[in-house]
């Protein structure tokens, strides 16, 4: 008789793998911050290009960093006007906010505050990086004007089977497409503009 053999699909997961699964799983949860907290959040996450969930996980995750926080959380003072705001993040990273509140008795609210705090220097940082990239934006919309020149004389004074027309209508569809990403990047840190 032949031997059956075992499925290429199964798989074994030991105990702590399928923990590490189990962490990995999101869960709503709502905070009270204030609307600079919310606004951090988002802005910062958008300019990276990434979710808030994905920031929201590495400010909690950090140990160190977390009981730093908490440690500053008993001389924190709540701003007036807070807003609930609910937040998708993984479930090993509530239960590491819930940690440190029980252990340090700190509202978790507090911790998440002060912990966006931390990014606001990061957001300095990438707002002036998003004032030097409209500055190389505007150059790159001189050298797409001065590129469709080229591209219109390339149109009067060459045929289409010309291999320099040829490069030049590859070397504008480059152009273009680049510019219109680089066009989105910027419409997209606008937000940072007014934070």
């Amino acid at each position: 008789m032949e031997k059956r053999k075992k499925s290429v699909l199964s798989i074994e997961f030991s105990t702590e793998s399928t923990q590490e699964l189990l962490g990995r799983q999101s869960v709503r949860t709502t905070f009270k911050l204030s609307e600079r907290s919310i606004d951090a959040l988002s802005i910062l996450a958008s300019q990276l290009g990434i979710k808030q969930k994905s920031l929201f996980d590495h400010l909690i995750d950090d140990d160190s960093a977390l009981q730093v926080v908490a440690e500053e959380a008993e001389k924190y003072e709540a701003p007036e006007q807070r807003v609930p705001k609910t937040y998708v993040i993984s479930r090993r990273t509530l239960k590491n906010l819930e940690k440190f509140s029980n252990e340090y008795q700190a509202p978790r609210d507090a911790l998440v505050e002060l912990s966006i705090e931390r990014i606001l220097p990061l957001i300095s940082r990438e707002k002036k990086k998003h004032q030097n990239r409209k500055k190389i934006f505007m150059k790159m919309q001189s050298l797409l004007k001065d590129s469709n020149e080229l591209f219109e004389m390339a149109v009067e004074d060459l045929d289409q089977d010309d291999p320099i027309y040829r490069k030049i209508v590859h070397m504008m569809k480059t152009i273009n497409n680049c510019h219109d990403e680089v066009g989105s990047c910027i419409e997209r840190g606008k937000k940072i503009e007014k934070f």
